[in-house]
């Protein structure tokens, strides 16, 4: 173990040497049965005398702290030692954190141990009907196709600095297979490669949002853009969202920045109109503003032809186009890109720089012969069929169930149901299911559920459908009067 000593003036220096030891051992530092350096060599590195450090060393076994085990070294005691709290201290954050600090999900009927949101490697136990929102089925991955091309690009060595836009035949892939899969009018010099659509969105507000600046986002919509966007300075506005997608008609005229998910609206899963699409762009234009659209969940569809992204359709260079590969892959790869206006290039490269310089290489290059060989169009057909398959057993079973009212959706990895009128949901043990009104940051919609089928296996479909089923109440009817005597 390398042990970080600094000794100071000429006192008691294995008094120092001492103190240092111990506090690195009680903050939990040095932890439990790790090996300290030998006292040459530490006295060594110290420019001290051997018998300076054998002083501290002697102290710290006399104390219960070390234990010297001959011929072995000196280790730090078997006894467990309580870790002491860092001190709090009294720098705050600005105070939008304390409305933003959390997990930026939503909420959902199951408590504690249940809760379907719990954070990756929490330990938390998955509810036993898992409708999380948002997660992909891991066991569809091909594993081990992903581990060749890891370690091939693993093996090819290197590690240097890269291009922040991030791998050239990633770019490349990527170009190719938006301009083939959705009409994205692209080229690779467009394209600059992200961890996740999360830090496209932050990359696009660092170079477009000004302090106290309107942003437009859907109302119901995508909570950790809203909060982005909040925290880096913006003032939110919600914009209703109908039967065709946002009300353009409703966009504060002081918007310069207007977030949307117009092939599958998240939450409720209903594509923007041709019209509302024209509308957007026109609105863009008049009022010299940004349009960002994320093609949430666009890969999945299960009936309908997609509409032209907005991307396609505008013609003066106002969409930044998001796309992420955490809903076809998944989470964990933390892969996406952005296309933008050639206008904004340098400066949305400049802010990638600035932010983490550029992400993993080899994991880029693996995605892009991923892609080359035709992995990824293997993988999306084969997903597509698997997620179809529970779009249509769980539309199928609660269509059947007139407390709820099913929003049309025919792509992605989940579905909404609005209650009807009365009608609540009681929370049930191991039912992971979320609510619509979390997705709202204003006036909530009508209550409602939203449900996913990435984390739960068609098998268990039934039965979770039917604990949901039990879980929603309808008020009593009021007795009839009684008639007088």
């Amino acid at each position: 173990m390398d042990v970080h000593v600094t000794l100071s003036g000429r006192g008691d220096l294995a008094a120092q040497i001492y103190r240092q030891l111990l506090e690195a051992v009680l903050d939990g530092r040095l932890r439990s049965g790790e090996r300290l350096p030998p006292t040459r060599e530490l006295a060594g590195r110290l420019d001290v005398s051997r018998n300076t450090v054998a002083v501290a060393y002697d102290r710290l076994v006399a104390d219960g702290f070390l234990i010297g085990r001959a011929g072995a070294g000196t280790f730090v005691s078997a006894e467990p030692v309580r870790g002491r709290a860092a001190p709090t201290g009294v720098v705050r954050p600005r105070a939008v954190w304390r409305s933003i600090t959390g997990p930026a999900t939503t909420g959902s009927y199951a408590s504690g141990p249940d809760r379907p949101d719990a954070p990756y490697g929490s330990g938390a136990r998955r509810a036993a009907y898992d409708f999380r929102v948002g997660v992909p089925d891991a066991e569809l991955f091909p594993m081990e196709s992903w581990r060749r091309l890891v370690s091939r690009e693993l093996r090819r060595g290197g590690g240097g600095y890269g291009d922040p836009s991030g791998h050239e035949g990633l770019r490349e892939a990527i170009a190719r297979h938006i301009g083939i899969s959705r009409s994205v009018r692209a080229g690779a010099g467009d394209v600059l490669i992200t961890s996740g659509a999360q830090q496209a969105l932050d990359l696009v507000g660092r170079v477009l949002i000004e302090p106290g600046a309107f942003v437009a986002v859907e109302e119901p919509g995508y909570p950790p853009a809203r909060l982005l966007f909040r925290s880096l300075g913006a003032r939110v506005v919600g914009v209703p969202v109908d039967g065709e997608g946002l009300d353009v008609s409703a966009i504060p005229s002081a918007a310069r920045l207007v977030y949307v998910t117009p092939s599958h609206q998240f939450p409720l899963g209903t594509p923007m109109s041709l019209a509302r699409r024209a509308a957007l762009l026109a609105w863009a234009e008049r009022r010299n503003a940004v349009v960002i659209e994320d093609d949430y969940d666009s890969e999945f569809r299960f009936g309908d032809r997609p509409l032209e992204p907005l991307q396609s359709l505008d013609r003066a260079g106002r969409v930044i186009y998001v796309g992420s590969f955490s809903k076809t892959l998944l989470p964990m790869l933390r892969l996406g890109f952005l296309v933008a206006p050639a206008s904004l290039g340098p400066a949305l490269r400049a802010a990638k720089r600035l932010t983490d310089w550029h992400g993993e290489l080899p994991t880029q290059a693996a995605l892009a012969r991923f892609v080359d060989e035709g992995l990824l169009a293997r993988h999306i057909r084969k997903a597509t069929r698997v997620y179809a398959a529970r779009h249509a057993l769980i539309s199928a079973t609660l269509s059947e169930d007139d407390r709820l009212r099913l929003v049309p959706s025919a792509a992605g990895l989940h579905l909404c149901a609005r209650l009807a009128p009365g009608v609540s949901v009681r929370q049930r043990p191991g039912l992971g299911v979320e609510r619509l009104d979390a997705y709202c940051g204003e006036t909530p919609v009508q209550p409602g559920l939203v449900i996913g089928y990435g984390a739960i296996q068609q098998g268990a479909i039934p039965g979770g459908l039917e604990l949901l089923r039990r879980s929603l109440v309808v008020p009593a009817a009021p007795e009839a009067p009684r008639p007088l005597a």
